[in-house]
């Protein structure tokens, strides 16, 4: 079997864009579709072919990647997909679905005879353009040199989490990781808007944790972005990382874990993204310790 591959990306978004744009450069024919045509022309001048639907986008395709919303989005427009599904290609579900939709996909999957991959990734932006992503993966070995191909071209390396991804161990992964991202980010934005309502500088915050153990890289990354008004365009939007943080929540409490600290950060985000703050970076819910007007609440 070659290891040039015919691909489709449904879903152009900014994860998307960036793994359809690796794809091509590593020489795979990529057939790209989203809803919004106009986020997937710009891959045409990259290589890619541009697809009306994804009936169209899947047809000839040895495995169809799903980047999508949520998973009712990824299910609704792999039911459009369907009359050109080809039986026995691999699905690879990227989407952050939640734990109760993967199931749902996976049946979707046996139902076409389509080898389901839960293979959802860890990273923002920058990292998916660079061909950097963590892709977290459960499937069944005997394909995996199928997808392969795939994995190299859009991440630095594969976490293999389990032979069956119906069971969602990679799904379950990316939530507990997501759990970290968001709650690091809440705290970055909550620091700031505090040292802002103190009169603190917040150089003055960095020096006293400078190289302790209390310092970490990713809260310079996510506090520059505040303190330089870069917050667009997004690394990992308000929306997005909204609905993730009430993904986490519901598989808490489907598991007997109350996580108020991810049920705060949902509550952030959602009022950041209601502020006008939606596809701007996660970064923004800094916004949300202040009222309409941008100054410290009452």
């Amino acid at each position: 079997m070659t290891d040039k591959l015919t691909v489709s990306v449904l879903g152009t978004g900014i994860m998307g864009a960036a793994m359809a744009r690796n794809l091509v450069r590593a020489g795979h024919t990529v057939r790209a579709w989203n809803r919004t045509r106009a986020k997937a022309e710009p891959l045409a001048t990259d290589g890619a072919h541009i697809a009306g639907t994804p009936s169209e986008a899947v047809e000839g395709a040895d495995v169809v990647l799903t980047m999508l919303y949520d998973g009712p989005a990824a299910l609704d427009v792999m039911r459009e997909a369907a009359p050109a599904l080809r039986r026995g290609a691999a699905w690879v579900q990227s989407t952050t679905a939640g734990i109760e939709a993967i199931g749902e996909l996976a049946a979707f999957a046996r139902e076409h005879g389509l080898v389901f991959f839960d293979a959802p990734v860890l990273g923002t932006r920058q990292p998916a353009e660079a061909g950097q992503l963590v892709v977290l993966a459960a499937g069944p070995s005997e394909h995996r040199a199928v997808v392969t191909p795939v994995f190299d071209a859009v991440g630095s390396r594969t976490v293999w989490t389990g032979e069956d991804g119906a069971d969602g161990a990679a799904t379950r992964l990316k939530l507990v990781a997501n759990s970290w991202v968001i709650a690091a980010t809440a705290a970055v934005g909550e620091v700031l808007a505090l040292a802002q309502a103190l009169d603190v500088e917040p150089q003055s915050f960095f020096d006293t944790i400078a190289g302790g153990p209390l310092d970490m890289g990713y809260l310079h990354a996510k506090a520059g972005l505040i303190l330089n008004g870069q917050l667009s365009p997004a690394q990992f939007a308000v929306a997005t990382a909204a609905k993730d943080a009430r993904l986490i929540v519901r598989a808490g409490e489907r598991n007997g874990v109350r996580l108020d600290v991810a049920a705060a950060s949902a509550e952030r985000l959602e009022r950041a993204a209601a502020q006008g703050h939606a596809e701007e970076d996660m970064a923004a819910a800094y916004f949300a310790s202040f009222d309409a007007t941008g100054g410290p609440s009452a």
